[in-house]
């Protein structure tokens, strides 16, 4: 997801592998039903100028489920939560899941509890209809040290907490500085599934945004199986000119770039613990966003999704 929406266990070998040992039994608990669905970012304009209009032309085009990128002042791209819903029904769509940051100014230290900020952006979520309130950036201020970071991922545990009070899960989108800085020689993104329990943060794993660093979607779900309850599908190509977070690379249409996305789906599917696949495009080369998100659920259909 591009920067711009930033406007938005213990370490160690044993209980690394404790953590790994929990994520095989999350696993193996049972599997949901797949879902596939759409980040609502990759129309983010088309949104903006018609959110009930491009809605409608999402549903004509097969799409059963969307993931919100704008959640401003208890709204939903201008609509309170329970007119969303309806907006949603509406075209026969669902919203399992949303992003909306979670930053220092939602939980009080000194309270040790969160803002009404953030407790309405929990009800809002479940009035709405969402399973899972995802925080998709972690602010710089809150990794500049070791030890501010972990106190944050305790924040992330207990917003996990209040999340699962309203039959919800918290979980946390990536991009590609957590594959890029390290804290303690170790990488942000290892600390962050070392240091939040599973059963109350769960990962939606980015598998384009990571490629940016150096990370790679198929080796972080062989390293964690079972973590990835949510997926961004995504594909990238070299960019022409400045690429997206400032990166040498954009997003493309499922299949024409460089990631192996089918390969890493399966494998998401086959032992990362992924039910949810969200398909996100961030640009779109000569075609249209809306012309770029047919393509892709065409792509992910014929890919047995």
């Amino acid at each position: 997801m591009n920067i711009s929406r930033r406007n938005f266990l213990k370490t160690g070998t044993l209980a690394f592998a404790g953590t790994t040992l929990l994520s095989h039994e999350l696993f193996a608990a049972g599997k949901a039903k797949e879902l596939l669905g759409i980040q609502l970012y990759s129309i983010r304009e088309d949104m903006k100028k018609d959110p009930s209009g491009t809605l409608k032309q999402l549903a004509g085009m097969g799409y059963k489920n969307v993931e919100h990128a704008n959640y401003v002042n208890r709204k939903f791209y201008g609509y309170t939560a329970k007119e969303f819903k309806k907006l949603l029904n509406d075209f026969g769509l669902f919203m399992p899941s949303g992003h909306t940051v979670m930053g220092k100014q939602h939980w009080d230290a000194a309270k040790n509890d969160f803002t009404d900020e953030w407790k309405y952006t929990v009800e809002d979520a479940a009035t709405v209809g969402q399973h899972y309130v995802i925080s998709p950036w972690l602010d710089e201020s809150l990794r500049k040290t070791y030890d501010d970071f972990k106190a944050y991922m305790d924040v992330f545990n207990k917003s996990g907490e209040l999340c699962k009070k309203s039959g919800m899960k918290f979980g946390y989108h990536n991009h590609d500085f957590e594959f890029s800085q390290q804290l303690n020689g170790h990488k942000l993104f290892d600390l962050i599934l070392q240091h939040t329990d599973p059963l109350l943060v769960v990962q939606q794993l980015d598998i384009g945004n990571m490629y940016h660093a150096g990370g790679r979607a198929l080796d972080i779900i062989k390293q964690y199986p079972g973590r990835f309850e949510l997926m961004h599908v995504k594909d990238e190509i070299k960019a022409a000119g400045k690429g997206e977070m400032g990166s040498a690379y954009e997003s493309t249409v499922l299949g024409k770039g460089i990631i192996p996305v089918k390969e890493i789906i399966d494998l998401g599917k086959k032992s990362g613990g992924t039910t949810h696949f969200i398909i996100e495009q961030e640009s779109y080369q000569d075609k249209t966003p809306l012309a770029c998100a047919k393509e892709d659920l065409k792509v992910m259909k014929q890919w047995g999704y």
